[in-house]
């Protein structure tokens, strides 16, 4: 397998996302192709203590940028020779089998839907972060690719959302809830509502195992394995998530350096700790994929360091290898029979 990657995207760019790229290239079989700007990744590649070009890495060169402050709907045309198109148009020629960047969230999907083009059928991709939980974790969809749905595009966002749990989470038959502000059918706005005459009507065809509104708190109980929103309220809740667990590490580290009898108990739980704070770590899942996309396409955070990158390589790896996009294209049909 070979992934691309947008060198030149992200907070810490160029130098984090080609550490992260050696290292994946390093510790695994997969070959990566680094877009940017060539004379300062080779400069990091030499500040890495390589004489020369690791055996699987590539580099094109791009000689622009697409910088936070840009339009996102426009960057890539304004920019044809920016990293992030020209790897995308490296994407849709085939000359590798996954993409991903940290910069900009709506340059890239805009840009990898009109370049890479969407499953034929798909009505908008969707990005689908896994959330951990107390029974490991689910996919959350949509998290802020499109802040107005409909129901049909929740619809489609569940399908989505168990193809990739099958496929990447190795789950059978993924349970999908829908988020709510609670259990009861009549809960929710016009759009909840819709959607869950939706959903039902295809449980009850046996193409989806929709168990219902699911409430924030039961899925981080481990209510569902797929859980379905609008962009807006998905985001909100991700970026809550995310708030939540950096107060939770920052206090715990504050009580455990309270006195010399609180530091000796951190030692005495280091090892639990050290899992916790793995499990609520980003950097090692390392990014969202945007499904419905053709190609695999992996949004790194844009604060992400090479952890994050070398496992965000490792995820595009996995969702190459799965064919996830193909299985869109194979139930369509069924995607689209249960809204008629």
């Amino acid at each position: 397998m070979k992934v691309i990657v947008d060198a030149m995207g992200g907070d810490n760019a160029p130098e984090a996302i080609v550490e992260g790229a050696v290292l994946a290239a390093q510790q695994s079989d997969i070959d990566v192709i680094l877009v940017g700007k060539g004379e300062q990744i080779l400069r990091i590649i030499e500040d890495l203590g390589f004489k020369d070009i690791p055996s699987k890495i590539e580099i094109v060169n791009a000689t622009q940028i697409i910088e936070i402050e840009d339009d996102p709907a426009n960057a890539f045309r304004t920019k044809s020779d920016s990293s992030m198109s020209v790897a995308l148009n490296l994407l849709s020629e085939g000359r590798g089998d996954a993409l991903i960047s940290a910069g900009s969230t709506g340059a890239l999907l805009s840009a990898a839907t009109l370049i890479v083009k969407r499953v034929r059928g798909i009505r908008r991709a969707a990005l689908a972060p896994f959330i951990p939980n107390t029974q490991g974790g689910f996919v959350l969809i949509d998290c802020g690719a499109n802040s107005e749905c409909t129901p049909e595009y929740l619809l489609q966002f569940a399908y989505m959302g168990t193809f990739y749990a099958q496929d990447i989470m190795k789950i059978k038959s993924p349970r999908v809830g829908l988020l709510n502000n609670g259990a009861e059918p009549t809960k929710g706005t016009p759009l909840q509502l819709a959607t869950y005459e939706l959903l039902d009507n295809a449980a009850k065809s046996k193409t989806l195992n929709f168990i219902g509104n699911v409430e924030a708190k039961e899925a981080m109980k481990g209510a569902c394995d797929v859980l379905v929103c609008d962009g807006f309220t998905g985001n909100i809740f991700l970026k809550s998530l995310e708030g939540m667990a950096s107060l939770i590490m920052s206090e715990l580290k504050g009580i455990y350096m309270q006195s010399a009898k609180t530091k000796l108990s951190a030692l005495l739980i280091r090892k639990n700790l050290s899992q916790l704070k793995e499990k609520l770590n980003p950097d090692a899942i390392g990014g969202t994929p945007l499904l419905g996309i053709s190609k695999p396409v992996i949004k790194a955070h844009g604060s992400s360091n090479a952890l994050a990158i070398k496992n965000a390589i490792i995820q595009a790896n996995s969702a190459a290898s799965a064919h996830i996009a193909a299985k869109l294209s194979e139930h369509i049909a069924r995607m689209k029979s249960a809204d008629d």
